[in-house]
Protein backbone atom coordinates (compact mmCIF):
# COMPACT_ATOMS: atom_id res chain seq x y z
CA UNK A 1 0.00 0.00 0.00
CA UNK A 2 1.47 3.67 -0.82
CA UNK A 3 2.12 6.08 1.94
CA UNK A 4 1.03 9.70 1.71
CA UNK A 5 3.06 12.14 3.52
CA UNK A 6 0.32 15.17 5.08
CA UNK A 7 1.63 18.20 6.30
CA UNK A 8 0.49 20.81 8.40
CA UNK A 9 1.90 24.28 7.58
CA UNK A 10 1.43 27.84 8.73
CA UNK A 11 -0.43 29.62 5.91
CA UNK A 12 2.56 32.16 5.23
CA UNK A 13 4.56 33.36 2.48
CA UNK A 14 7.94 31.05 2.54
CA UNK A 15 6.50 28.08 4.14
CA UNK A 16 5.88 25.61 1.11
CA UNK A 17 9.43 26.78 -0.09
CA UNK A 18 10.72 25.94 3.36
CA UNK A 19 8.72 22.30 3.12
CA UNK A 20 10.72 21.69 -0.49
CA UNK A 21 13.34 23.06 0.20
CA UNK A 22 14.03 20.48 3.29
CA UNK A 23 13.09 17.66 1.06
CA UNK A 24 15.21 18.74 -1.79
CA UNK A 25 18.00 18.60 0.52
CA UNK A 26 17.70 15.39 1.56
CA UNK A 27 17.39 13.62 -1.71
CA UNK A 28 13.60 13.40 -1.51
CA UNK A 29 11.78 13.48 -4.84
CA UNK A 30 8.39 14.97 -5.11
CA UNK A 31 5.87 13.20 -7.25
CA UNK A 32 2.74 14.66 -6.73
CA UNK A 33 0.99 16.80 -4.13
CA UNK A 34 -1.63 18.62 -3.58
CA UNK A 35 -2.75 21.52 -1.04
CA UNK A 36 -5.95 22.70 0.65
CA UNK A 37 -6.49 26.40 2.48
CA UNK A 38 -7.86 25.90 6.08
CA UNK A 39 -7.51 29.66 7.02
CA UNK A 40 -4.56 30.05 9.05
CA UNK A 41 -2.72 26.97 8.26
CA UNK A 42 -2.51 24.64 5.09
CA UNK A 43 -2.53 21.14 4.47
CA UNK A 44 -0.04 19.87 2.32
CA UNK A 45 -0.46 16.25 0.96
CA UNK A 46 2.91 14.68 -0.80
CA UNK A 47 3.18 11.81 -2.64
CA UNK A 48 7.48 11.24 -2.32
CA UNK A 49 9.65 9.09 -3.45
CA UNK A 50 10.90 7.73 0.16
CA UNK A 51 7.95 8.42 2.36
CA UNK A 52 9.32 7.54 5.96
CA UNK A 53 13.05 9.29 5.14
CA UNK A 54 10.59 12.47 4.22
CA UNK A 55 8.87 12.46 7.32
CA UNK A 56 11.65 12.41 9.39
CA UNK A 57 13.47 15.04 7.83
CA UNK A 58 10.14 17.42 7.96
CA UNK A 59 9.81 15.88 11.73
CA UNK A 60 13.31 17.23 12.79
CA UNK A 61 13.15 20.71 11.14
CA UNK A 62 9.56 20.50 13.64
CA UNK A 63 6.69 19.80 11.08
CA UNK A 64 3.71 18.83 12.09
CA UNK A 65 3.53 15.59 9.74
CA UNK A 66 1.63 12.07 9.62
CA UNK A 67 1.56 9.65 6.99
CA UNK A 68 -1.06 7.96 6.17
CA UNK A 69 -2.31 5.05 3.86
CA UNK A 70 -3.64 5.47 0.57
CA UNK A 71 -5.09 3.72 -2.58
CA UNK A 72 -2.81 4.75 -5.02
CA UNK A 73 -4.68 2.86 -8.43
CA UNK A 74 -3.55 2.73 -12.03
CA UNK A 75 -6.67 4.46 -14.11
CA UNK A 76 -6.18 4.20 -18.14
CA UNK A 77 -6.89 7.34 -19.30
CA UNK A 78 -9.52 6.60 -21.47
CA UNK A 79 -13.89 7.34 -21.35
CA UNK A 80 -15.02 6.15 -18.56
CA UNK A 81 -12.81 4.54 -16.13
CA UNK A 82 -12.96 6.92 -13.86
CA UNK A 83 -16.52 6.38 -13.66
CA UNK A 84 -15.84 2.57 -13.27
CA UNK A 85 -13.85 3.07 -10.25
CA UNK A 86 -16.12 5.02 -8.50
CA UNK A 87 -19.06 2.69 -8.96
CA UNK A 88 -17.59 -0.20 -7.67
CA UNK A 89 -16.27 1.44 -4.48
CA UNK A 90 -19.98 2.92 -4.17
CA UNK A 91 -21.60 -0.50 -4.97
CA UNK A 92 -19.04 -1.81 -2.07
CA UNK A 93 -20.31 1.25 0.44
CA UNK A 94 -16.50 2.38 0.43
CA UNK A 95 -16.34 6.04 1.12
CA UNK A 96 -13.63 8.16 -0.26
CA UNK A 97 -12.99 11.17 2.29
CA UNK A 98 -10.06 12.77 0.15
CA UNK A 99 -8.34 12.34 -3.46
CA UNK A 100 -6.75 13.85 -6.45
CA UNK A 101 -5.19 12.50 -9.59
CA UNK A 102 -3.20 13.02 -12.51
CA UNK A 103 -2.23 11.61 -16.08
CA UNK A 104 1.11 10.53 -17.66
CA UNK A 105 2.20 11.26 -21.05
CA UNK A 106 3.09 9.94 -23.11
CA UNK A 107 1.70 6.84 -21.63
CA UNK A 108 -1.78 8.03 -20.77
CA UNK A 109 -1.49 6.33 -17.47
CA UNK A 110 -3.99 7.73 -15.10
CA UNK A 111 -3.25 7.16 -10.93
CA UNK A 112 -5.60 8.52 -8.61
CA UNK A 113 -4.62 8.77 -4.68
CA UNK A 114 -7.55 7.94 -2.79
CA UNK A 115 -7.74 8.38 0.86
CA UNK A 116 -10.71 5.38 2.17
CA UNK A 117 -12.74 6.67 5.30
CA UNK A 118 -11.46 3.38 7.92
CA UNK A 119 -9.39 2.25 5.35
CA UNK A 120 -8.15 -0.62 7.46
CA UNK A 121 -11.85 -1.93 8.01
CA UNK A 122 -12.81 -2.29 4.21
CA UNK A 123 -11.78 -4.73 1.50
CA UNK A 124 -11.44 -1.51 -1.08
CA UNK A 125 -7.71 -2.87 -2.19
CA UNK A 126 -9.06 -6.29 -3.03
CA UNK A 127 -12.35 -4.53 -4.73
CA UNK A 128 -10.39 -2.27 -7.17
CA UNK A 129 -7.68 -4.99 -8.30
CA UNK A 130 -10.75 -7.44 -8.72
CA UNK A 131 -12.49 -4.54 -10.76
CA UNK A 132 -9.06 -4.70 -12.82
CA UNK A 133 -7.25 -2.28 -11.89
CA UNK A 134 -3.75 -2.22 -11.05
CA UNK A 135 -2.83 -0.66 -7.20
CA UNK A 136 0.24 0.85 -7.16
CA UNK A 137 2.70 0.67 -4.51
CA UNK A 138 5.42 3.30 -3.12
CA UNK A 139 7.90 1.26 -5.35
CA UNK A 140 5.71 1.42 -8.49
CA UNK A 141 5.00 4.97 -7.77
CA UNK A 142 8.27 6.38 -7.37
CA UNK A 143 9.13 4.49 -10.96
CA UNK A 144 6.42 5.79 -12.73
Amino acid sequence: MAKQLHIFIDNTPGRLESVTGKLGAAGIDVRAFAIQDMADYGLMKLIVSNPQQAYLALADMGSACALKDVLAISVPDKCGNLHKLMAVLAENNINIIDAYGFVLQPSNQGVCILEIENMAETNAEKIVADAGFDILDDQQLRDI
